[in-house]
């Protein structure tokens, strides 16, 4: 398989792509929600004929409210965050969402405080420290038998990281669309990444359980093989599968992004992200990397 032979080119631009992610990260930083900040919470809804999204954030951006977002709630509704009010924006928000002489009914206009952002931000960071470690034990657990040529708990080592590198892609590419366009993290993003991780986490352990069946097959049958072949040919067995599965996926995302509803724009853009980020790590990333540990390790010995 081209992609065990050529490892090494493979590696170089993972390694490539990682690296930029985080220097985009670091110079831009993210555009952090007020679900994590703290801010304001509106939820206004339309009798007929809503306005678009981007006139109501226009109209609130005017009326001295920052930080804007808006997505739709239903057919009539929408909902608002903002950074924390003063109390002469507060006093502006019912005549600013009144547009085009429409009478909007304001639902909810509450402040969501700074504990509770910074509540949500703790949990979503051991949730997802949580989700690393069990995914690392739950594979070395199940790979306890394959324990030749590579140890078991060196494949839950490279799947982390391979999420690793499913996480840094999605969080550099929204640390562009926050400086280019204002897209902010919030909890949906955050319920994304854990679909992205349980995705990709998914399409790597198809072609490690190949890779462990062929071992299986091998010791039956008294075969010898050298195992940069048995995962080339892993690899391969289970290509085509990958592939087709995640352009299904995209396929549904893409008519999410494009013809769904805005609130879920920047959920579908975060998947589709994360989905190719967790395809490309699964074929070309985890099993070459267990071939260069395979390597290392009989080098060693």
């Amino acid at each position: 398989m081209l992609i065990v032979k050529y490892r090494n080119t493979f590696f170089a631009l993972t390694a490539a792509l990682a690296v930029a992610a985080l220097v985009v990260l670091g110079v831009f930083g993210l555009h952090i929600g007020t679900d994590f900040t703290g801010g304001a919470l509106i939820e206004v809804q339309y009798p007929q004929n809503r306005p678009s999204v981007e006139e109501v954030k226009e109209s609130l951006t005017n009326a001295g409210l920052e930080d804007v977002t808006v997505r739709g709630a239903g057919e009539y509704s929408y909902i608002v965050r903002a950074a924390p009010l003063s109390q002469d924006a507060r006093a502006k928000v019912a005549e600013a969402v009144a547009i085009n002489g429409t009478q909007p009914v304001i639902e909810r206009l509450t402040d969501v405080g700074p504990s509770i952002g910074s509540e949500l931000r703790t949990k979503a960071i051991i949730a997802l420290g949580l989700v690393a470690l069990c995914i690392m034990l739950y594979i070395a657990f199940v790979f306890r038998k394959v324990s030749k040529p590579v140890s078991s708990w060196v494949y839950g080592v490279i799947t982390v990281i391979t999420l690793l590198h499913d996480l840094a892609i999605p969080l550099g590419a929204f640390a562009i669309f926050g400086h280019l366009w204002g897209a902010q993290v919030d909890t949906l993003f955050v319920t994304a990444i854990l679909t992205v991780l349980g995705y990709s986490v998914h399409d790597t352990i198809v072609v490690f359980d190949r890779t462990r069946e062929n071992l299986r097959l091998n010791e039956e049958h008294k075969r010898k093989e050298d195992f940069e072949h048995v995962a080339g040919r892993s690899i391969e067995q289970t290509f085509v599968r990958s592939v087709n599965t995640s352009m299904t996926t995209l396929v549904s995302l893409g008519a999410l992004f494009f013809f769904g509803p805005v609130a879920t724009q920047d959920f579908a853009l975060t998947l589709i992200i994360g989905v190719i980020a967790g395809t490309y790590s699964s074929i070309a990333l985890a099993t070459p990397l267990l071939v260069a540990y395979e390597r290392w390790s009989a080098k060693r010995s």
